[in-house]
């Protein structure tokens, strides 16, 4: 689709939303572009306002992102007034080394006083957390960083599983690409799914996901196994969810004892066999939905899961929306 506007582009600033995004030296850029490139396609897209870009530092002026690159910073944090909308704070692999900047970590706390939503990108999560904004929150961060930001902040419920998570008005994401879909997420909230799934086809990436969906797909959520046949195994379950993938079955095909198979495929997998298959068919079975319009039956028989019954508890367990509602939302489809 085109990025044709919905309404004129110079639309009229006191409807846009405002969005201050804050950085640090040592940032990940991507925290910031990908976030950006969305709001900004929503602002041209958007029917009835759309959004206000501007980045914040300590000091206005040139800082520096941890891959060489250099932005310039609009405004420094002790000079923003007025109201925020959106009040978002990137990561990056120095946000720790930040922690006791209290100009930064004052001046985050105070521009969340007048913001309506508050948000962090992989590690700003813990620019949040110093700031005291994510304590008896449900929270997440990059998952490399999760015990470390559980551990420093015990009054904040740490999950290191999902995409993003809402609690209240406060978001968090998890590392780098996360920060698209919780800006997309954020769109649909503001604006509706559909305007969402528009900017995600314009801009030409994944529709955005629920937050609930896991930062791991299945293969990412196992080990690497350290011997020839079981990396051939996990190759096969993943590519054939609709075959016979009982650990009966599975412990044929190496040639091993159903009880070795199991301790030696979660020893090296890090998972139980049966967990890891019901994963795996979770995962083509959502594959499914976002690319083709078979009714839930034939999704279900697909991806060895039977009955639609036995495909609403697994998507409801991993996934933690219905199938119906993922279609309805996630459908490549529709765009």
């Amino acid at each position: 689709m085109s990025l044709t506007p919905y309404r004129q582009a110079t639309s009229i600033e006191g409807m846009q939303r405002r969005v201050v995004t804050v950085v640090f030296e040592g940032f990940q850029m991507l925290d910031l572009a990908g976030p950006a490139d969305v709001f900004a396609a929503a602002d041209l897209m958007a029917r009835n306002g759309g959004y206000r870009p501007e980045v914040a530092a300590v000091r206005a002026g040139a800082v520096a992102a941890q891959n060489g690159m250099t932005i310039t910073a609009d405004t420094a944090l002790r000079d923003i007034t007025g109201p925020i909308d959106t009040l978002l704070v990137v990561g990056g692999l120095t946000a720790t080394a930040h922690l006791d900047d209290r100009e930064l970590i004052d001046g985050v706390a105070r521009l969340a006083r007048t913001a309506r939503r508050v948000a962090s990108v992989c590690s700003g999560a813990y620019i949040l957390a110093e700031a005291g904004l994510l304590d008896g929150r449900r929270a997440t961060t990059h998952w490399l960083s999760a015990d470390d930001l559980a551990t420093r902040y015990p009054r904040i419920n740490v999950d290191a599983d999902p995409i993003y998570i809402r609690d209240g008005n406060v978001w968090t994401s998890a590392g780098v690409s996360a920060g698209v879909d919780l800006a997309l997420a954020m769109v649909a909230d503001d604006h509706g799914h559909v305007l969402a799934r528009d900017v995600a086809c314009g801009l030409v990436v994944y529709l955005h996901r629920p937050g609930g969906q896991s930062q791991f797909s299945t293969p990412m959520r196992a080990l690497a196994p350290a011997g020839e046949p079981f990396r051939e195994l996990q190759a096969y379950i993943d590519a054939h969810p609709a075959e016979d993938l009982s650990v009966p079955a599975l412990a044929r095909r190496t040639g091993m004892s159903e009880r070795h198979f199991s301790r030696v495929f979660t020893a090296q997998t890090g998972l139980p066999p049966g967990r890891y298959v019901e994963r795996s068919r979770a995962d083509a079975a959502r594959r499914m939905l976002e690319i083709t319009d078979h009714p839930l039956d034939r999704v279900a028989r697909t991806c060895g899961l039977g009955r639609p019954e036995t495909l609403y508890r697994v998507f409801r367990r991993h996934w933690r929306v219905s199938p119906g509602d993922y279609r309805r939302r996630f459908h490549l489809k529709e765009s």
